[in-house]
């Protein structure tokens, strides 16, 4: 956005002497963030997920900034995944992760009576007074999920959502590098970032995704802020420009 016809003014983060005493370098965990489209463009229209690079998501719960988080949820363990932590600090909260986990699997053993042949990530909900969580829960008998199972469960997550103002804002887990719900796709492999927010995209979901931590080490690989990414990152991929 710069005019080769003005001068700009000097751009000061900090005061004092901060800007140079916190210049990055490769021993800080860092990600370099790159502009997106017009800032002074305004819409109404829910059409983005937000990526919230470098934020605290266990802290922005507690805080109140969100009203609804998805997350993953298993009927085995559950004491390393972010339901576990939730359920450990929230402290109007009337689960814990053992009655969490027995809820799941409870749930998944009614499954096999009723319907043997279903294995859907079905979406479990745990109020915990001033935040709900919807928990995909992983399929039965499966040991992670896969990019289907993220398809069916957010859009089964976009349809709680759609008209129910009570629980918005919302925010998700990228489901990348969990210990408790690892995610893979068709090749066994851990997806890209890319690949997980296509999927909630296209599922309708438009609430804000918080990175995992080993993202956060990713410079001087340039990231936005925001999805889906700009068309020009498809034409660069392509051998253009």
């Amino acid at each position: 956005m710069s005019n080769s016809g003005h001068q700009l003014p000097d751009i000061r983060l900090y005061d004092g002497e901060g800007d140079l005493l916190l210049q990055a370098d490769q021993r800080a965990d860092c990600v370099m963030m790159l502009p997106l489209g017009d800032p002074r463009g305004v819409s109404t229209d829910r059409d983005r997920i937000r990526i919230q690079w470098g934020q605290h998501l266990l802290t922005d719960l507690v805080a109140g900034r969100y009203r609804t988080v998805v997350c993953a949820v298993n009927d085995v363990d559950n004491t390393h995944g972010i339901i576990g932590n939730l359920l450990n600090i929230v402290p109007t909260s009337q689960w814990d992760v053992k009655a969490a986990t027995a809820y799941s699997h409870m749930f998944h053993e009614s499954v096999a009576v009723h319907a043997p042949h279903d294995h859907e990530p079905y979406i479990l909900k745990f109020d915990l007074d001033r935040l709900l969580v919807m928990a995909i829960l992983r399929p039965r008998d499966q040991e992670y999920f896969t990019l289907s199972d993220l398809t069916r469960g957010f859009q089964t997550v976009t349809k709680m959502l759609a008209g129910r103002r009570e629980r918005w804002p919302v925010a998700s887990v990228s489901f990348l590098g969990a210990k408790s719900n690892r995610l893979v796709d068709d090749e066994g492999q851990e997806p890209s970032f890319e690949s997980v927010l296509r999927v909630m995209f296209d599922a309708g979901y438009r609430g804000d995704v918080y990175p995992s931590l080993g993202m956060w080490e990713l410079a001087p690989t340039g990231v936005f802020a925001s999805y889906p990414f700009p068309e020009s990152l498809d034409v660069m991929r392509e051998g253009g420009y």
